[in-house]
C-alpha cells in the first residue's frame, strides 16, 4: 500500500499527524505506550537470560558478548533472536499494542520478520554505527520497519537510538568496504554525503517505543553512563512484502502474519536494493561485523549449527 492508502484507512493506535511524521520524516517516538506490567515482564524474562550467560564464554547464535563479559560481570551486546528462544517474548511481539501500531504504518495485513535484544551495556555499551537496515535482509518493498521497546528510561547519556530524519527517502548506501567486505555500516567516506548535523536521539520514559523504517540511516554513541539500555526490537513489514535472501536473524516465525491476513501477490518497489553476503551458513552480528571482529573457527562452527537448527 502507498503512505496515501495506508492514512485513508483508520488508525487503531497513532494519531493521523503521528503517521504522517513517520512517513515524512521515516521515524517516530512514541512515549510511554507500553503499559508498565508488560515493561517489566519484559524486564523479568531479559534478567533471566542475563543470568545464563554467565556461563557463557564465548559469542554464539545466541548470546553476543562485550569484551570482558564473564561469569561475574555479564556483559551483554545482543540476545539474538529472543522470540526463538523464550515464549514471553514471542507473545510481547505477537499480541501486545504493538502490531497494532505497526498496522498504522504498513496497513491492516502484518508479517513478522526478527528480532533482536540489544543491550547496550553501562560503562561502555559499545557504539552502533550509522547504517541502513534492509541491506541486511532485503525485501520486496521497503515497508519493512523496526519497533524498538525501551525497558527502562532513556537519556542522552546512554547511548539512544539516532537517526537522521528524512534519510529513508534518500540514498540507499554501500555497506561493503573497499575490500569487499561486508561490513555492515556507511564508510567514512559516504559519511561526508550524509546529513549528520540533523541527527535527532530518540529518548523517552520505559515503556516508550522507537520506530524506524528500513531505510532510514541510524546509529547510537556508546554508553558511557552508569545505567544500561536495554532495547528490544521487533521487526515487521507489509504482508505483501517478501525476503529475497536469508535471514541473519533466523526464527520459526518469520513470516508470520501477526494481523490482518497473508498477501497474495508480492509487490516490488522500483528502486534497487544492495545484497549482503549468504547468511545461510550462519550469521555473527552487527557488533562484530562492524568492529570487523574475527570469530575463531569452533564459534562459526557452533552459529551454523544453531542456525541450521533453527532453519530445520
Amino acid at each position: 500500500m502507498t503512505p496515501e492508502e495506508i492514512l485513508s484507512v483508520p488508525a487503531k493506535v497513532l494519531s493521523q499527524s503521528d503517521r504522517e511524521f513517520y512517513f515524512d520524516n521515516g521515524y517516530l517516538l512514541v512515549e510511554s505506550v507500553v503499559p508498565m506490567e508488560q515493561v517489566e515482564q519484559m524486564r523479568a524474562v531479559t534478567e533471566e537470560w542475563v543470568e545464563r550467560s554467565r556461563q557463557i564464554s564465548k559469542s554464539d547464535a545466541i548470546f553476543d558478548l562485550e569484551p570482558g563479559h564473564g561469569p561475574d560481570t555479564p556483559r551483554l551486546r545482543r540476545l539474538s533472536s529472543p522470540v526463538e528462544h523464550d515464549e514471553r517474548y514471542w507473545a510481547y511481539a505477537r499480541e501486545s499494542i504493538i502490531p497494532d501500531i505497526v498496522s498504522d504504518l504498513v496497513g491492516p495485513d502484518v508479517k513478522f520478520h526478527h528480532s533482536k535484544l540489544n543491550f547496550k551495556w553501562a560503562n561502555g555499551g559499545e557504539e552502533v554505527k550509522w547504517h541502513q537496515d534492509i541491506q541486511y535482509w532485503p525485501h520486496t518493498n521497503y515497508s519493512p520497519l523496526t519497533v524498538g521497546t525501551y525497558l527502562h528510561d532513556v537519556g542522552e547519556e546512554q547511548g539512544p537510538l539516532g537517526v537522521i530524519p528524512g534519510s529513508h527517502q534518500e540514498e540507499l548506501f554501500d555497506e561493503y568496504n573497499d575490500k569487499d567486505q561486508w561490513v555492515g555500516c556507511i564508510s567514512d567516506r559516504d559519511l561526508e554525503r550524509v546529513r549528520l548535523n540533523d541527527a535527532t536521539y530518540l529518548m523517552g520514559p520505559a515503556g516508550s517505543i522507537t520506530i524506524h523504517n528500513c531505510r532510514l540511516i541510524h546509529g547510537s554513541m556508546p554508553n558511557d553512563s552508569d545505567l544500561g539500555r536495554p532495547l528490544l526490537l521487533n521487526v515487521y513489514s507489509a504482508a505483501d512484502a517478501f525476503t529475497y535472501t536469508a535471514n541473519p536473524l533466523p526464527s520459526r516465525f518469520e513470516g508470520r502474519i501477526v494481523r490482518g491476513r497473508a498477501a497474495r501477490f508480492a509487490v516490488h518497489d522500483p528502486r534497487p536494493c544492495q545484497v549482503p553476503p549468504d547468511w545461510s551458513g550462519g550469521y555473527t552480528s552487527l557488533f562484530a561485523l562492524q568492529q570487523e571482529e574475527q570469530w575463531d573457527s569452533d564459534q562459526l562452527d557452533t552459529v551454523a549449527s544453531q542456525h541450521a537448527e533453527i532453519r530445520s
